[in-house]
Parts: C-alpha cells; structure tokens; sequence
C-alpha cells in the first residue's frame, strides 16, 4: 500500500555514475540537465525519486529532502516530493547527492550496482526524468577508504572540505562533468518492482541542546578518527569559554592541541551534528562524535564506545577543513543522546566556530494522551513515549544509536504502543509487508529489515511477525491485507513445523539462532520457550484461518489450515507439558536446569496449565518482578541461579504483562511497572533501557522493546475505565 500510484513515463531510466565499479563508500553528484527550463512557475509538481542507497535532494540550491524509506531493491521504494515551491519560471536545477556503501548491512540489501531513478510531473504533465541528459560526478570529498561505524551500520564519513563545492548552485558550471550513464530500465535488475513510500517523510528540526562541556586538551596521533578522539577526550581539562550572543566560539588552537564541545539533546534521537567555520587557515580538523549514554563509573563522562567490543562501535566522523569559511556537515544521519565536537589545531587568529544539531523525527500525532492519578506512573509514560519517538524512524528501529536496525522482533511492543497512542497503523502494516517480501526460499523470514544478515535470523522472531499480523488484523480488520500475507505465514510456519526431535519438540533449524531472551535462562534444546512460542502461533494462525472461513474463496482451505493447526497444536501442547512441566513449575530445558518467567508466562498464553494451576503460578511470576534481586549484568556471562525463578529482561516483560491480565491481574503489572521502571524515572533517565543493567559494552539506554508498560497501563485504564 501506498499513499500515490507510480505511473512511470516513458525513457524515465535508472542512472548512475560514469564508472561502473564506482561502489564501495562511494558518494555521486547528479544534476539535471543544463538548459532545462519551465515555461511558467507550476501549480502543482510531484518529484517521483527513489535511489540504491541513499539520496539528498536540492532544487534550485535549496536542500527538500532525503530518502528514501528503507526497503528491498526488489521491491524499491519510492518518494513522492512536492517541489513545486522550490521551482520557478526559466532555468531550474536539481541537484542529487547518492551515498552507495558496496555492501549489505542492517537497513540495506546491495545488488552490486548503485542509481538514481527520479521523474518530475507539473501541472500534470512529465516535465523532467533522469536520462542520459543528467551530468554526474563522484564526489571525492569523502574518503572510500573507511571502516564501518559498526557491525550493524554503514561507513564512517571522514570528509576533506577543500574538495567540496557549491555544486548545488544553479549557477555551477558543470562542464567537465561526466554524461550519466544508463544502469538500468524501469522494472530493470535488480529494481524489477518499485511502489510508493508507505510511511510518511520524515521531518527535519533543528534542537536547541545543552552544552554540557568545554574541554582543552592535546591531539592523538592514532589514524582512526573515532580512537584518537577517545585518547584526546581521556586527558583534556575542563576550561570556560563563552559563545556570542549568535552562539559563536572564537578559539585559537596552537599545533598539537584538541578543543572539545560536549552538547546533552535530553533524550535519545536520529540526528546530525554539524558546524559553521569561519576564519580557518586550512588544516584544521573537526570530528563530530555520537553517543547514548554516561558512564556509570564517573559523573559527566560520556561513554565512548570501544570498537573492540562485540558491536564494533565507532559512531565519529572526521572533516579536514579547507581555508576561509565553510559548512561543515556529512551526508547521513546519525543517532544518540550525546554530542561531542572535536576541534584539532593549529587555528589562525581568526578562527571561529558555531555547533548546531539537526533532528530527524517520524510526525507522529498523539491523539490519545494518557494520564493517570500517579505521578510516577505518569513520568513512566513519559520516559515510554521518549523512547517511541526516539525508535520512530521510516519503521520501528530498536536503538537510534548503535544498530538503528529494524528487527522482526522488537517492534511488536513498538506497534502496540503506537495503536493507543494514535490512528496510525502504517510502520505497523510496512513491517509485516517487508519481512513478506524478504522471505527466503524455505520459508524462513528475514531477522532484520531489510537485511542479509543470515546469522541474525532469530527463528522465533519469525513467530513474533505472526503475532504481528494478527494484532494488525484485530486492530484495522484488512482482511484482505491478511489475505495477501497468507502465503508467506503458511510457508513459514510449514517451515518450522519440521524440525522436530524424537519426541515430536520443536527444535531450531542448524544455523539459525536462538534468541529467547537476554536473561539467564538455559539455552540448551529442545527448549520450552522455543516450543511455548510456537505452540502460541499455531493457535493464533488456526484462530485466523477461522476467520478466513467466511471468505468463499478461502473456505475449503482455510477450514483445513484451521483443522491442521489446531490439532498440531494439541499434540504439541500435550508434548511440551510432559516434556517441561513439573514439580509444579515450568522447567526451560528437560535436564531442569532453569525455570523462567518466559516459560511460565507462555505457558498461561497458551492455556497449558490446569485451572488449579494457574494462580500459583501467576503469584510467582508476579514476586519475582517484584524482588528486587536483578539477573546478571553482562546477558549470557553468569549462570542463573538454578533455585531461583529466572527473572525476565524489560523485552519479555511484555509476556509477564500478558499473561497477568489475561486473568485480570492487572493490579500485578501497575505495581510491577511501578517498581521497576520507576528506578529509571527516580534515577532521573529520559528513556527505557535494553536491559535492567546496561553496564556491559555497548549495552543501550534507549530501546524501543522495553517502553511496552505505555501500551499495558493504556489497555488496563481502558479495561478499568481509569487508574
């Protein structure tokens, strides 16, 4: 689904550059052909564009826009730009900048070829469409040669402004400039189908933040960017330098020196650190650095992250700055809390500089506020909300800072908190359509959107996208959207209906990983989480193909999809409990060396209990979130204790949340919230964590899968009609 029809005009072709192996970390200039005109100022003109990998526009040297939304090159997505402001009777240009990285990541599946598709309509008629009448230019002012920002992201920007110019300009003479070359018809390999952006554009801002400190200190002599400014920030000392009344710092830094701007944005956000120069002598550097957090271990430190680490974080960007005055501003867009400005000398007498962020947010309109009769429930919706916006992007991202990647998983709780919050269900329906189209041959959805990461595809994140599109269902009631997901849920669920052991468990596929949940569980197969959550697909997918009975056209199937499934899922549910349960608790594994709250919760979700079971049951999940007694804080490092409930991370919490109000116990979850995210909003944190300790490397302060109490607290004050 889209907001507008893609009608393509004829000879609209996809371009590229000159060169065809310009690809790895290669950034391209296009611009419209020279000479081309409009015989009067239109009414209305629709900017149809669209490129592998990303694109900034400007039309008439203005910047409009960047794009586009993420998805599959076999199913490109399309912007439709309104730019009739921005154009003018006579002599027009548009000016393209394309960033192509040579390589897969987790927002972005590459094909080996790069290109810009773009067609222009004004007034109703094709004014413009790329051609071979388009010039290009690879802009050399970014370095090829860069490392990754980290194992999830594309490449680090390290930029040299005395190759930058002003090729924006319509008055920039482009002569020299190579003839676009033809990369591909429309529909052509490997963009063989392209539909419109389904999610709005995102908006744009510029946030006013905190300077926080101003550090002098000595400049590293490490090559990386990212290392040397750790080095350089460890041993600068605190000075007091005061801006203009316009926010100018005047500076002056001998050779060997580093100055330090460190600016607080208040929460979580995509954005972009930039800064205006004037009076540089050429030579200086300015590197701008993002982060999410402090450290734990020393007041008003940023945390720094280590590329050693697991994650291979290197979120700094490096500019070397030519002589005079100067914009100095990369191509993407970052994300964090914190931003910190490098300055390395020497610096003339003349040398001033000026720092501002740019935030990049989804508008979301909140039309259902909620507020309750507790204060601290209250600022526990608000640091939910924080953390909504913040992973709001073109879809659900789990984290703005370190991944910016968009799991199968983590935006089932995202999605709910969007329903009650707004009537906006399309990063909700985007996400089922992208996993569906990014299925692999056996069946088996993708564990990141878009993404080639095969060693990421968590098999039970596949169950969660049911979980997806049965929420989706209940909430809009498009049946026929489920209809055309149908295929996609049979075949995976077919698929991992398979892989069974001797007894008939669920096992995991070889090679494919096995998630469950960051706590201390034991991991080992077959698993009673693995099969709990399959057991709870098959009832969801049979409860569906229920409903599709009432369909003529999907009767005779659906009523045996329903019949299968339902009896697969007796047989399991049969199995799993002499297989897990026993001693009156549900056992993670049948050696018992864990028993969990994710087993029991799903337990309850899934009706595997006897009735005389259940309140016990419920009680000790419920203690358990209310014992103040956390898991390990490195995930995986320590062995839970085999005595002791294993508590579950913020993520599943969701599932204890579940499986309590499924028997009215939403009493449980108000003073489970209370208790537990209520340490967050005491100690004074804008946004919810990844895990209820995040002192391990890497480990985030704002992640979208823990802010769900907004969704429970919303749906219980409905049931309740107030708390």
């Amino acid at each position: 689904m889209s907001d507008f029809d893609l009608t393509v005009p004829d000879g609209t072709i996809w371009i590229g550059s000159d060169h065809a192996f310009d690809l790895h970390e290669v950034y391209l200039r296009f611009r419209s052909p020279a000479g081309w005109v409009l015989e009067r100022q239109p009414q209305s003109a629709e900017l149809f564009i669209t490129a592998d990998n990303r694109y900034k526009l400007w039309v008439n040297g203005q910047f409009v826009a960047r794009g586009p939304a993420r998805g599959w090159p076999h199913a490109q997505v399309v912007d439709c730009l309104d730019i009739a402001p921005f154009l003018r009777a006579g002599q027009n240009t548009l000016a393209v900048q394309v960033y192509q990285p040579g390589y897969s990541h987790f927002a972005y599946v590459h094909r080996g070829t790069a290109g810009l598709f773009a067609y222009l309509v004004c007034d109703g008629e094709t004014a413009l469409v790329t051609g071979d009448a388009w010039y290009t230019r690879r802009d050399l002012a970014f370095a090829s040669m860069t490392p990754r920002m980290s194992i999830y992201q594309a490449g680090v920007e390290q930029g040299d402004q005395r190759l930058v110019e002003d090729w924006m300009a319509p008055g920039y003479g482009d002569s020299g400039w190579a003839t676009a070359r033809a990369v591909a018809p429309a529909y052509g390999y490997p963009w063989t189908d392209m539909k419109g952006r389904a999610v709005p554009l995102l908006v744009e801002r510029e946030l006013e933040p905190e300077l926080r400190s101003i550090r002098l200190g000595t400049t590293s002599d490490l090559a990386d960017p990212h290392l040397a400014l750790r080095e350089a920030w460890t041993t600068a000392r605190p000075v007091s330098w005061t801006a203009d009344a316009d926010g100018w710092f005047d500076i002056q830094l001998e050779a060997g020196q580093s100055a330090f701007w460190l600016y607080e944005l208040g929460r979580g956000y995509t954005f972009q650190g930039w800064a205006e120069v004037e009076g540089a002598i050429a030579g200086e550097q300015v590197s701008i650095s993002y982060t999410e957090k402090w450290r734990s271990d020393a007041a008003d430190e940023p945390y720094l992250s280590d590329p050693a680490t697991y994650c291979r974080v290197r979120m700094t960007d490096r500019f070397l700055l030519r002589a005079g005055a100067q914009r100095v501003q990369g191509f993407g867009m970052r994300g964090g809390r914190l931003a910190l400005f490098q300055v390395q000398g020497p610096t003339g007498s003349g040398f001033r500089i000026r720092f501002h962020i740019t935030v990049s947010e989804y508008p979301l309109e909140v039309t259902r506020e909620l507020t309750t009769s507790d204060p601290t429930l209250n600022e526990i919706n608000r640091i939910c909300e924080n953390t909504l916006h913040a992973c709001l992007s073109d879809g659900f991202v789990d984290n703005p800072w370190r991944e910016h990647a968009q799991w199968v998983g983590d935006p089932l709780v995202g999605s709910l908190i969007l329903a009650v919050m707004a009537d906006d269900l399309r990063p909700m329906r985007r996400l089922i359509e992208l996993a569906a189209e990014g299925a692999y041959e056996d069946g088996t959805l993708p564990g990141v959107l878009p993404s080639e990461a095969l060693p990421y595809v968590i098999v039970d994140f596949n169950f969660q996208w049911l979980e997806l599109l049965y929420n989706y269902w209940k909430l809009s009631g498009e049946d026929a959207f489920v209809a055309e997901m149908w295929p996609a849920l049979t075949r995976m669920i077919d698929r991992f209906s398979q892989d069974k052991d001797p007894a008939g468990l669920r096992i995991t596929p070889p090679g494919r990983r096995l998630f469950l949940d960051w706590a201390p569980m034991s991991k080992s197969e077959p698993s009673a989480i693995y099969n709990l959550h399959f057991l709870l697909t098959l009832q969801l997918a049979a409860e569906m193909a229920n409903a599709r009975r009432a369909e003529a056209e999907a009767e005779a199937e659906a009523e045996a999809e329903a019949a299968h499934w339902g009896n697969e899922a007796v047989s399991l549910q049969t199995t799993i409990r002499q297989a897990f349960w026993d001693n009156g608790c549900w056992w993670d594994d049948v050696e018992r060396t864990t028993f969990s709250q994710l087993a029991a919760s799903l337990a309850v979700l899934t009706s595997s209990n006897l009735p005389e079971e259940e309140a016990a049951l419920l009680d000790a999940i419920a203690a358990r979130s209310l014992d103040p007694e956390d898991e390990s804080p490195n995930p995986g490092a320590e062995p839970a204790d085999p005595n002791r409930m294993v508590l579950a991370s913020p993520y599943m919490h969701h599932r204890i949340f579940q499986a309590l109000r499924k028997h009215g116990r939403g009493q449980d979850v108000i003073e489970i919230i209370r208790f537990r995210w209520g340490r967050w909003v005491q100690a004074g944190y804008p946004t919810t964590w990844e895990n209820w300790n995040v002192d391990f490397p890497d480990g985030s302060e704002c992640h979208a899968f823990s802010a769900h109490p907004r969704y429970h607290l919303a749906e219980i004050a409905r049931e309740l009609g107030g708390i």
